[in-house]
């Protein structure tokens, strides 16, 4: 099996809300924001194959679905559909991808799904040939969203995967469509249902996971920094905590999808403070063996 990294549109977003209650004059030393206080975050996707005999993605960033005035709010930094055109210089097409696995359906990791903007074209689901892997509560959740995050759902999004006839909802450790190739791991502090995926290592050693929005990037690997868009900052760090532990006792590799010069690293902790670091950082993934990831 080979891995890729599939960088998809870049964003620009506000530094506090990335980082919730830590001040800014700590955060702005771990990235450094513009003059608007924004930071630079990666929407980006794995690509597996094969696994399970199937060429996968985990997540597809945000895309390129928003109309211009949304795509300035939001801080969409390109205008074209970048994910198709990563995948391409990996040599797939989105017709390659037998599978898509999603952690959840906020925009910016589901956004991808869909078709680049047009004016008067209704919104269309791209990976004609992919089964869609989501948990059935964070699907839930799009479809009944709460006020604090309704914004942050695609309300089209929900009825088009029911509709296409290939979607998977899962609720266990593990999927029809993968197997026990990949095991799942569910979070409920930054969304209900939050799924990460872990790609499962020889004899359940090494291997990594997709850590989605429980630990954006590198400087959230530290337990207590959360985001504001967090819903339960206390519940998120009890299971960042369990998850990370679990990770470092088998040596599982931490994969980022929002980190803007971090694609995977290696988790380590402080013997004498109990910190949770990382080394070993790989910026990007190209055709690599998940042995040597």
């Amino acid at each position: 099996m080979k891995l890729w990294s599939i960088l998809g549109n870049s964003q620009r977003l506000d530094g506090g809300a990335m980082f919730g209650n830590v001040p800014r004059a700590m955060w702005a030393r771990w990235i450094e924001p513009d003059a608007e206080n924004r930071i630079p975050l990666c929407c980006r996707a794995l690509l597996a194959s094969p696994l399970n005999g199937k060429t996968v993605l985990f997540e597809t960033g945000i895309g390129a679905f928003f109309e211009p005035k949304l795509r300035e709010r939001y801080g969409v930094v390109e205008d074209g559909h970048v994910l198709l055109d990563s995948l391409a210089e990996a040599g797939f097409s989105e017709d390659d991808i037998d599978v898509v696995v999603l952690s959840h359906l906020h925009f910016d990791h589901a956004g991808g799904l869909l078709a680049a903007w047009e004016e008067g074209a209704s919104p269309r689901l791209l990976f004609p040939n992919a089964q869609y892997v989501i948990g059935k509560q964070a699907f839930e959740r799009a479809c009944r969203p709460h006020a604090r995050d309704r914004a942050s759902f695609i309300a089209a999004l929900p009825d088009l995967l029911k509709a296409s006839g290939r979607l998977e909802l899962v609720e266990g450790d593990h999927c029809a469509a993968l197997g026990e190739t990949v095991r799942f791991h569910f979070s409920d502090g930054h969304t209900p249902g939050l799924m990460l995926s872990e790609i499962v290592g020889p004899h359940e050693h090494g291997g990594l996971v997709f850590c989605a929005d429980l630990i954006p990037g590198r400087a959230w690997v530290h337990l207590p920094i959360t985001m504001g868009y967090d819903r339960f900052p206390e519940m998120l760090i009890d299971e960042k905590q369990a998850l990370l532990a679990d990770c470092l006792a088998r040596s599982v590799r931490l994969y980022f999808t929002h980190d803007h010069g971090c694609a995977l690293a290696r988790l380590v902790r402080d013997e004498s403070t109990g910190r949770f670091g990382v080394d070993h950082e790989v910026e990007a993934l190209t055709a690599r063996e998940l042995a040597h990831a």
